[in-house]
């Protein structure tokens, strides 16, 4: 396969969809997601044993264990995926709604309207589910699509292709709309991030190795984030119980994701009373604690954490633990070392919690929840493209309205200036 030529080819397709996508109609364009998931649940034994080839790959090429849980197709998998796409359905169509529609002095009209973005690249790995996450928020907000999943899922994505493929044809809308990549040749990505007579944004998500690569070398336009550094601060007004609970959540839930808490800050207030009982039930579920020097004479087995500690994505079941004096140096260490994912502060003081919410600057800040919920899901977004930490266009998770731009709309009644 010449790679080139063929994904230029995926490229005039996807551009010629992406004209029909942008008129397409709200009930044609749900019809198609509803279609979709009648063929998900049609198609559901195909899926999963096209799956099983991925996982036997898989556990032959020595994946790890978690790559090989994001990659595996679960009953309960193929049901959120379902239920995403009736969630996607049911949602408000962003495209060609009107904002701040105004007279002028010279008696225009001047607002802006919000249309699609037109074509959009997404590279991601291990996990096929995205494959309909993308498919989905693309064609709601009037995009077409390029999918490129990574090698370890290829069986996976071309059986989800197929569903995607015939949902669209059943609602009449254009095959081309949502196309997924079917080389596994890496050449395909360096062609995918340069087509940008083609390719109007690019989605990167997985790991960093990939979204560094990715931003580095892409012509195009990039949403995205390198890191989840997250933190939760609990404050001297904090409710304990709520504090311990958080703390844990936020931590525990689980490990491989990037809206986990990587470090902890507490106020130096309250530390001895917190943290002995909140290390302990670390401890019970296998967590290793790294923290500064007074963490460490409050919790005897806990690794001296080092300057690395507080710049790091552990992915794993690490924490990282600093005490703090109070808001100010909590904030100061949040926005030295946070990478813009997320950040929560644990406190029943609303003027504290305020001053928080504006100086904390990272693109999901949180009072009194679990960092956990940085999630398009659970944004109520039906689902998400992904987490961009970027400030310019969209910013946190990224839904329907992150895959949509504005443009001035001006009406007239043959007013001349």
């Amino acid at each position: 396969m010449d790679i080139e030529t063929y994904m230029a080819q995926l490229g005039r397709n996807a551009r010629q969809a992406s004209r029909e996508m942008s008129r397409a109609e709200t009930g044609q364009k749900n019809q198609a997601l509803i279609n979709i998931a009648e063929a998900l649940q049609a198609n559901r034994e195909i899926l999963q044993a096209e799956n099983r080839k991925d996982l036997e790959n898989g556990k032959n090429n020595g994946l790890d264990s978690a790559l090989l849980d994001r990659l595996e197709l679960k009953d309960s998998t193929i049901d959120s995926m379902i239920d995403g796409l009736k969630q996607v359905a049911a949602l408000a169509d962003p495209v060609g709604s009107l904002t701040d529609l105004n007279y002028r002095p010279s008696g225009i009209q001047v607002g802006q309207m919000r249309v699609p973005l037109g074509v959009i690249g997404i590279i991601y790995e291990s996990r096929p589910n995205v494959t309909v996450d993308a498919a989905a928020l693309c064609l709601k907000s009037g995009n077409s699509c390029i999918l490129r999943g990574g090698s370890e899922a290829i069986h996976s994505n071309q059986a989800i292709a197929a569903c995607v493929t015939e949902g669209l044809k059943q609602a009449g809308l254009p095959e081309a709309a949502v196309q997924v990549v079917e080389t596994t040749d890496r050449a395909a990505v360096g062609a995918l991030i340069t087509m940008d007579q083609y390719v109007d944004v690019i989605v990167p998500r997985g790991g960093k190795g990939l979204i560094e690569r990715i931003s580095r070398d892409a012509t195009i336009a990039v949403i995205k984030h390198l890191d989840g550094i997250c933190h939760v601060y609990i404050d001297n007004d904090a409710d304990m119980d709520k504090a311990i609970r958080i703390a844990l959540n936020s931590k525990t839930q689980r490990y491989g994701v990037c809206n986990a808490m990587e470090t902890l800050l507490v106020a130096e207030t309250i530390a001895a009373r917190l943290l002995p009982s909140l290390a302990e039930q670390y401890r019970e579920k296998g967590v290793e604690l790294r923290g500064c020097l007074k963490t460490c004479s409050l919790v005897p087995d806990c690794i001296r954490a080092t300057e690395d500690d507080w710049k790091t994505e552990y992915l794993a079941p690490i924490l990282s633990i600093r005490i703090v004096s109070g808001i100010d140096e909590a904030i100061a260490h949040i926005n030295q070392y946070s990478s813009g994912h997320t950040e929560s502060i644990v406190t029943e003081n609303y003027t504290l919690a305020r001053r928080f919410l504006r100086e904390v600057d990272s693109s999901s800040v949180m009072v009194n929840a679990s960092t956990r919920f940085a999630d398009g899901y659970e944004y109520g977004l039906g689902a998400e493209i992904g987490i961009s930490t970027n400030k310019l266009h969209a910013r946190g998770p990224v839904g329907l309205n992150g895959l949509t731009t504005l443009k001035y709309v001006v009406l007239g009644d043959g007013h001349i200036r």
